[in-house]
């Protein structure tokens, strides 16, 4: 399953409905496609999707939206899905509305879910149910140019009808999809990790990623039993070092080497599935060129042959001239609500640097105010 286009609408906190693409925009050169993958005859989507922007615009926020839908898709159940804190700030007479455009398996198909609060009269405790949705779907090989893709008028709905008891009511009709197509989304979001930097997998780890991370290292081994997790750490011409606890690593490993191995692991399982990894401040713990490595892999089809995405955020600005296409760039501002605005629709020229247009707040709202840096400097400059 392939995501194609995000809308939600009704969400509080944004200046107005959110929608994020993952296919490409701008034309696609035959020659040269590194970074895209190609789902149907000319439809391909990117396998990076970055959201750019300073602080406090916003960005933490699009990821979780985004694991929220695809885990929705995943079947999971609304109450159940940890990202479900995009939706506390609505009222119980407000709707959320979730447009979900992905391709699988030759289909084509639109998923309109409306949600809505309610509060337990008994025990006052908040929970989400689904008002209503539609599932549309048709093949792909009708489909004739981009806009195409979003045009479902004229073919029937599959609707949530209010006798289907079997099903929950916070959990979506995809279900019945997912269950005929045997389709799933391969997800790892890494976004919960942001603030926390510790291993979060174990097993035996692949001596190649260890020796780029830390070239010092022998063998990272992490199995579990029972009662304990067995850590073996050996540094080359050192003694073997036991551990019980994943915490104890960082007396021992630095910051990047551990995030490292948690991003590059989560990555390799991304390739084989052709999921999506999501990760809050990619450039936290990380040196320029490990982060560039990662998104690299990403790009390259030798790598990612089945089309993972890696979907993050960063105020590292000089990471998207990684990139040699817009489309695949977000700007996150926070002016009286958050919005992401596509880069493709802003800079038409994939040649012009895209760091210096973000830093010279060509982009607009890309870079603290004049007026803001001339407070603070009075601040400081008062405070004797």
């Amino acid at each position: 399953m392939k995501l194609i286009k995000i809308q939600v609408g009704g969400l509080p906190h944004f200046k107005e409905n959110l929608e994020i693409d993952f296919f490409a925009q701008q034309r696609v050169q035959s020659e040269n496609n590194d970074g895209l993958y190609q789902i149907f005859s000319n439809i391909y989507v990117n396998n990076s999707i970055s959201f750019i922007g300073i602080n406090a615009s916003g960005k933490t926020t699009i990821l979780r939206v985004i694991a929220f839908v695809i885990n929705l898709l995943n079947n999971k159940p609304i109450n159940a899905i940890e990202t479900k804190e995009i939706l506390e700030d609505i009222n119980d007479e407000q709707t959320v509305t979730f447009t979900t455009f992905f391709y699988h398996s030759g289909l084509l198909n639109k998923l309109e879910t409306v949600i809505k609060k309610t509060i337990n009269p008994i025990d006052e405790n908040t929970r989400y149910m689904i008002e209503s949705e539609n599932l549309w779907s048709q093949k792909s090989t009708k489909i004739k140019t981009k806009k195409g893709m979003f045009d479902f008028q004229g073919i029937p709905a599959v609707k949530r009808n209010q006798d289907e008891e079997y099903l929950m009511d916070d959990v979506s009709i995809i279900i019945a999809f997912n269950k005929k197509h045997k389709s799933k989304v391969f997800l790892c979001d890494m976004s919960k990790w942001t603030n926390f930097n510790m291993l979060n997998l174990l097993g035996k780890f692949p001596k190649e990623l260890l020796l780029f991370l830390d070239p010092s290292i022998e063998y990272l081994k992490c199995a579990v039993d029972e009662k304990d997790v067995d850590i073996r750490l050996k540094f080359k011409g050192k003694e073997e070092i036991l551990m019980n606890n994943p915490m104890v690593l960082d007396k021992y490993l630095s910051s990047g080497t551990i995030k490292g191995i948690s991003v590059f692991m989560n990555a390799f399982f991304a390739f084989e599935d052709g999921g999506y990894l999501i990760v809050d401040e990619v450039e936290n713990h990380f040196n320029r060129e490990i982060v560039s490595t990662l998104i690299r892999f990403f790009r390259d089809s030798k790598v990612n042959k089945n089309g993972a995405v890696i979907i993050f955020s960063t105020h590292y600005s000089e990471l998207l001239d990684e990139f040699e296409r817009n489309d695949n760039i977000f700007i996150v501002r926070n002016r009286n609500g958050i919005s992401a605005e596509n880069l493709s629709n802003i800079l038409k020229r994939n040649d012009i640097k895209k760091s210096e247009a973000y830093q010279s707040d060509f982009l607009e709202g890309t870079v603290p105010t004049y007026e803001a840096y001339i407070a603070l400097k009075k601040v400081l400059i008062n405070r004797n």
